[in-house]
């Protein structure tokens, strides 16, 4: 460096300390580089060049002060600035040096920016200096700064309208404040760019006029007989004063006259989308009715509701027949002839269906097909009141007769003691008693002629039956019969009956002693049946005891959808509604508009299931309205619309507990048994796909993805079935137990068979867990048992929703008899240890420690346990034949020191082969296990092939610790040779 001279005083220290600087300057770099903490900066889409405020400067304590006030000074390049680094991922940005010496950089585009894709940009940046020494690193970095780069937008894109033409219609003679709205987007990101500053209608001379919104109007009347219709030619600009891509072409129809009809119903041409869980939904919240200003006396007006084809008519619960009794209240026994195909009642199996579990479960007869009932289902007299119930859709049939259920001889005779069945859209009921002694006429037949027979709808059909009297309701309704006809009692016979369903079981002999002759079956059909039923039968049950509880039969009919209407009280009393029974129907009458349209509003749809049938319910509202003056009267046309109930969220129903546990074989045969789900679990789930929050309200982000959240809840089972997998039940050494008195006094009942038991009934899922926890196994010869394997399925709306399959496995502990093995009794407890916990986990299985219990393959567990006994007394065996060794080994040692007392040899010199010494131990050895084996020759005998190949790999390793143990002895034997 130079110096010059200034002030006399400070010459020699200015020396001093600017040859310390120099040094400094050039061996040491001491400073970062310093720069701002924040920059914000802006750049123009489709530009690089980003101002920066403030401007991007590094500096650096290391370079001199170019303005020294004592000495001229040269920059050094520790104090230079090298370069600035950006941080972050795809940042579209570069920074620049350009002055190294002052650090002054720029920050500048890598490519070109487009403010739609993102309006703003941050990341952060660091200087660092020229500093180097030899392994490069004396670099010094400055702190990170954040930078803020907002991206202008460029007025690039035009107005686009969101439709391509616009529709709307308008009666003549009428100015309209608002007839439709165009609307029309900007892509630009800008306020200033993105938004619609104006609309123009470009067509010249039309009665029309259009707002800065988008709104159109008409300007004056519009006349029909001029012009019809309308079309428009519509602009819009942007505030940048560009103009649409493309203009947009407007109609507008003119409509003669006023035409009265229901207007502003959102359910009309429309689909309204009803939720399930939701409760009632408005159907028509906006409704008024035009009138055209017409005076009108009264108004009469009915909304349908079809629903004939959901299900049985409507939506109902599809529990099975029995279940809903009892859920309406009906005591008493029931059995039902129509059940679901299950392992306890399988006779309905080959009967088509409908095939669907959203809804009902129905059997279809087509003319050639009946199921005959199982002996002992019913009981074959019905002396005692009883009732038959059933759900029926039958069609116009031909002259012969029809039959829904017939008891009838198996053989010879073919007398129908009692049948159902149906004739020229007749029902009739059959019913012949039994022999007695005074020979007399009696009531034989009731006939009922009905409609409803014949309409091709379903109907529930109730039949109280207490002799001499019949009583009929049909769906909730009571029908007397027009023709009761009478018959002698049936003669005495000890021939027994046949119960069949669709069809009656005929004799192939074809002899009729005591009814009239029935005609041949139809082709395909069975030669011992007959009077085949064609149509749809659900639900058919046979009670004992009469069901004539108004409410109990409402309740098995009543729909669970249908229309509701919620009267305002200022109006209650001025409009007269009428509901019909099932809710499909609504009538109003009134003659005040307006209450009329209060109360159109105020109808609704209702869904009361908790997973209601999926589909559409057309809805039609026909009117009637009355003037003053009956010639000029308007017509209200019928309005239509539908009701679409969606489908509602699926519950995964899931079984969880212990799925292995293995007990002793005392357990199994005890009065108890085992317990097959001591902690059963049931938990249903749904899962719902929930859309993630945005930050910023209308824009789409492409990179967020909704969320699937699974929320557990509460619903009710109907049927949990315990199956055995592998082998049936055999009766006579094992069986499935439960308590019956607790099943019973849950509400639940149970069935069992060969295969398994089914626990039904509709309870909660708790009750259900309760019941589960009861059911036992019993087997009480085990001697050949090893496992059993079960599976457990449970269901809710009569298989609509079925669990997954919960398989369970227990395996049968037998335990060694301790008189003919006394050494393994000796040694068992320290294999079969007392476990305190509830349950242990091991490797996917639980073992249960209510007794004492071992996790083991069933087939090999008294394989196992012998050959374990057997290795640990071999083990302690082999031990005390080492230490008796050992102590014989101590002896000779102190025979020796005794011996060197007698002679002196302390000149002498003993070699000692090792490896002789150890072949003649390893010989005795061997000779003494041949001894012992020998010995322990007759214990061996009980041992089975499977325990000797275990014995003999366990005795391989016996040998290797006891040549181990003679190694030692060879070692301590040498050492006894040693002098002291």
């Amino acid at each position: 460096m130079q110096f010059r001279r200034y002030k006399p005083f400070a010459s020699a220290i200015g020396l001093v300390l600017g040859l310390l600087c120099a040094v400094e300057a050039t061996k040491v770099n001491k400073h970062k580089p310093w720069i701002e903490t924040t920059y914000h900066g802006i750049v123009t889409e489709n530009d690089d060049k980003v101002l920066l405020d403030p401007p991007l400067i590094a500096l650096d304590k290391d370079a001199p002060l170019r303005y020294a006030e004592s000495f001229e000074v040269t920059f050094t390049k520790e104090g230079e600035i090298c370069g600035f680094r950006i941080h972050g991922q795809n940042v579209p940005f570069e920074a620049v040096v350009l002055d190294k010496s002052t650090g002054e950089g720029v920050i500048r585009a890598k490519d070109k920016l487009d403010c739609e894709l993102q309006k703003e940009h941050t990341f952060t940046i660091q200087a660092y200096d020229c500093g180097e020494g030899p392994d490069g690193a004396n670099m010094k970095k400055s702190h990170k700064a954040n930078v803020h780069i907002q991206v202008n937008d460029v007025n690039e894109y035009s107005p686009v309208f969101k439709e391509k033409s616009y529709k709307a219609t308008v009666i003549e003679g009428k100015k309209y404040d608002n007839i439709l709205k165009v609307e029309a987007v900007d892509a630009d990101c800008s306020f200033q760019y993105s938004q619609i500053c104006s609309y123009d209608i470009v067509t010249p001379d039309v009665p029309f006029s259009i707002d800065k919104d988008g709104n159109i109007k008409n300007t004056e009347k519009l006349n029909y007989s001029k012009e019809r219709m309308y079309k428009l030619t519509v602009t819009a600009y942007d505030c940048g004063k560009n103009r649409a891509s493309e203009d947009v072409l407007v109609k507008i129809n003119i409509k003669p006259t006023c035409k009265p009809s229901w207007q502003g119903g959102t359910g009309f041409n429309k689909r309204i989308e009803y939720e399930p869980g939701t409760g009632s939904l408005a159907l028509f919240p906006s409704m008024h009715l035009e009138t055209c200003e017409e005076p009108i006396t009264s108004i009469q007006a009915t909304i349908e509701l079809e629903t004939s084809h959901i299900g049985k008519g409507c939506d109902r619960d599809t529990y099975s027949e029995k279940s809903l009794h009892k859920l309406c209240g009906a005591s008493g026994n029931t059995v039902e002839l129509l059940p679901t195909p299950s392992s306890t009642a399988n006779w309905t199996v080959g009967l088509p269906t409908d095939n669907g579990h959203d809804s009902d479960q129905v059997f279809e007869f087509n003319g050639t097909q009946a199921i005959k009932i199982p002996e002992g289902v019913v009981s074959t007299s019905l002396k005692e009141p009883f009732t038959v119930s059933v759900w029926m859709r039958h069609g116009p049939g031909g002259r012969e007769k029809e039959t829904i259920l017939c008891n009838s001889d198996k053989s010879e005779m073919n007398r129908h003691h009692y049948s159902l069945y149906v004739h020229n859209c007749r029902l009739v009921l059959l019913l012949r008693q039994d022999p007695t002694e005074a020979e007399s006429y009696k009531p034989a037949e009731f006939h009922w002629k009905l409609d409803q027979v014949c309409d091709k709808e379903w109907h529930h059909y109730v039949l109280n039956i207490e002799f001499p009297s019949v009583t009929l309701f049909v769906d909730g309704v009571t029908f007397e019969p027009f023709l009761v006809t009478e018959d002698y009692p049936l003669h005495a016979s000890k021939l027994e009956t046949q119960l069949t369903i669709g069809a009656c079981w005929q004799d192939g002999s074809g002899v009729d002693n005591e009814t009239e002759a029935v005609s041949e079956p139809p082709t395909g059909g069975s030669a011992h049946m007959a009077q085949y039923f064609r149509g749809n039968l659900a639900g058919l049950m046979i009670r004992s005891g009469k069901l004539d509880n108004k409410k109990v039969i409402d309740c098995l009919y009543t729909c669970k959808e249908g229309l509701d209407v919620q009267l305002p009280e200022e109006v209650a009393n001025t409009v007269k509604v009428q509901l019909n029974p099932n809710q499909s129907s609504l009538t109003l009458e009134g003659d005040d508009i307006e209450s009329f349209e209060k109360v159109m509003q105020h109808i609704s749809y209702l869904n009361s299931r908790q997973f209601p049938t999926p589909g559409i319910r057309h809805l039609r509202i026909s009117t009637t309205v009355k003037c003053f003056n009956e010639e000029t009267c308007i017509s209200v046309p019928d309005s239509e619309g539908y009701v679409m109930v969606l489908q509602p969220e699926e519950p995964k129903i899931s079984l969880s507990g212990i799925d292995h546990f293995a007990r002793g074989a005392a357990d199994f045969e005890s009065t108890e048994g085992v317990t097959l789900f001591p902690e059963m679990r049931i938990v249903s789930t749904i899962t719902r796909e929930v859309e993630p929050e945005t930050e910023t309200e209308g824009e789409d982000d492409p990179t967020v993805q909704e969320t699937v959240v699974s929320e557990e809840i509460m619903h009710n089972l109907d049927t949990c079935e315990v199956t055995v997998v592998g082998d049936d039940l055999d009766g006579e050494h094992e069986s499935l137990e439960v308590d019956l008195a607790q099943v019973q006094q849950h509400g639940l009942e149970m069935s069992s068979s060969n295969v398994g038991m089914i626990i039904t009934g509709v309870n909660t899922m708790a009750t259900y867990e309760q019941v589960l926890h009861l059911i036992r196994y019993r087997n009480w010869h085990t001697e050949a048992l090893f496992d059993r394997k079960f599976k457990l399925v449970c269901s809710e709306l009569n298989g609509r929703y079925i669990s997954n399959e919960f398989k369970v496995e227990v395996n049968v502990i037998h335990t060694a008899n301790p008189m003919e093995h006394a050494n393994n009794a000796m040694v068992q407890p320290q294999f079969i240890n007392p476990v305190h916990h509830a349950s242990v986990d091991l490797s996917g299985h639980n073992l249960v420690n209510a007794h004492q219990a071992s996790v083991v393959p069933s087939a090999a567990t008294v394989v196992i346990v012998v050959c374990v006994s057997f290795l640990v007394f071999m083990i302690i065996l082999g031990v005390f034949r080492i230490r008796a060794a050992h102590q014989r080994t101590m002896r000779d040692q102190e025979n020796g020191k005794e011996n060197e007392m007698d002679w002196d040899d302390s000149a002498l010199t003993i070699t000692v082969n090792p490896m002789e010494t150890y072949e003649d131990q390893h010989s005795s050895e061997e000779e003494e296990e041949e001894e012992e084996e020998s010995e322990d020759g007759e214990e061996e005998d009980d041992i089975t092939s499977a325990e000797s190949e275990s014995s003999e790999d366990e005795e391989g390793a016996e040998q290797e610790d006891q040549q181990g143990a003679s190694r030692q002895q060879q070692l301590e034997w040498d050492d006894s040779t040693l002098t002291y």
